[in-house]
């Protein structure tokens, strides 16, 4: 099965989720990824290479973002996940870090 690496925005958005609800769509969410990671919406322009995929939960639009390593074998890295409001801004922000 393919790896699954979380950068450290991801895991600290997911590790402080308290409604485990929205933790286990966020688990589906990664295990979708990890079987077809073409079901993410390819982003263009600044964030090309990078795919988005959608969650919604109680009315609200969560967002995962993740790439594809090739290392030998290809691993999905988890980017950032949250809130869709600003989401992409934060992202880029942190892209333009790395």
């Amino acid at each position: 099965m393919t790896e699954v690496r979380f950068l450290p925005p991801a895991a600290k958005f997911i590790k402080k989720l308290k409604d485990t609800k929205l933790k286990l769509l966020y688990q589906e969410a990664v295990d979708k990824i990890r079987a077809d990671y073409t079901v993410g919406e390819a982003k263009t322009g600044d964030l090309s290479g990078i795919y988005g995929y959608d969650i919604y939960y109680n009315k609200i639009n969560y967002e995962l973002a993740y790439t594809i390593e090739y290392q030998g074998d290809e691993v999905i890295v988890v980017i950032m996940a949250g809130t869709r409001e600003n989401f992409y801004d934060q992202l880029k922000q942190y892209m333009r870090k790395m």
